[in-house]
């Protein structure tokens, strides 16, 4: 038996975590006078970048190694293997923290399989290498394939975004203050993927919301040959944007199973309010 856990920054829907059985061991931020390690019915995403777009700035932080050994060394006293497809290690010391805990718990439950998986990724980028886990261990996959197959179709997750306002990219040390100030006055929208090493690096400069758009459709059309496969979309309180790519894709001719989620609190705080985000298997990462 395998116990499969992510972390919130897969930006996974209730429903899928229930569904598939995914154990989601949350980040925590806090905004204001809130502490968040997610949405809930009283405080959801548009209250949250309302929050962020009044000038509130959401502090983060990393899982610590002794949340994950207290939740890998749960499972594995109750026989299970433990399987972790996480966060990049590109942009979060997560999973390194993960890692650690990993080795530590192997010398202690020798008879057991530990695995932990850099998706060098994040939102959905990771939370479609989640499902992809959780339908390989449906199979009957052993612990020790499932994390193989991950880790080779992780090579092929493309992620690629646009974001409404540079200054958060900013605030995490991405673009610098004098391309933050240009941007906002010329309306110079930046489109950034996910490179090879799970880093984030700027591809091209679009003007204006509808080039940028385009933008992350064309990157789709160029890089996928299957359009079967499925796609994810994740948007921070940006429908009109998700809403517009979709109709984009449909276009040059996707035909998959499409997943839409809203930016959880922690990833959402980097990226900031009206990013819309494309994650699709294609080509290998570059």
């Amino acid at each position: 038996m395998i116990r499969l856990f992510t972390d919130s920054a897969a930006n996974l829907p209730q429903n899928l975590i229930e569904k598939l059985g995914v154990t989601v061991i949350p980040f925590t931020c806090v905004a204001g006078e809130r502490k968040l390690s997610g949405f809930t019915k009283d405080f959801g995403a548009k209250e949250y970048y309302a929050l962020l777009k009044s000038g509130v700035v959401a502090k983060t932080s990393m899982i610590n190694p002794y949340v994950f050994t207290e939740n890998f060394e749960n499972a594995l006293k109750n026989g299970y293997d433990v399987l972790y497809v996480g966060m990049s290690s590109g942009i979060s010391g997560t999973f390194a923290a993960a890692r650690s805990a990993a080795e530590e718990l192997k010398s202690k439950y020798p008879d057991r399989a530990i695995e932990v998986v850099d998706t060098r990724a994040a939102s959905l980028g990771e939370g479609m290498l989640v499902i992809q886990a959780a339908e390989y261990i449906s199979k009957g996959e052993s612990c020790k394939i499932v994390a193989a197959l991950v880790r080779e179709s992780a090579s092929t997750m493309n992620q690629i975004f646009t974001v409404d306002d540079l200054k958060y990219l900013r605030k995490s040390g991405r673009v610098c203050t004098l391309a933050a100030i240009i941007g906002g006055i010329l309306d110079i929208r930046p489109v950034l993927i996910g490179n090879a090493e799970g880093k984030i690096v700027v591809k091209t400069k679009t003007r204006g919301a509808k080039k940028a758009i385009k933008a992350l459709a064309d990157e789709y059309e160029l890089k996928v040959k299957d359009k079967t496969l499925p796609v994810g979309i994740a948007h921070a309180d940006n429908e009109a944007g998700v809403n517009s790519l979709i109709a984009a894709l449909k276009e040059r001719g996707f035909t998959g199973e499409l997943t839409v989620a809203e930016y959880e609190p922690i990833t959402g705080a980097h990226v900031g309010p009206g990013t819309v985000a494309l994650f699709f298997f294609g080509q290998k990462r570059a």
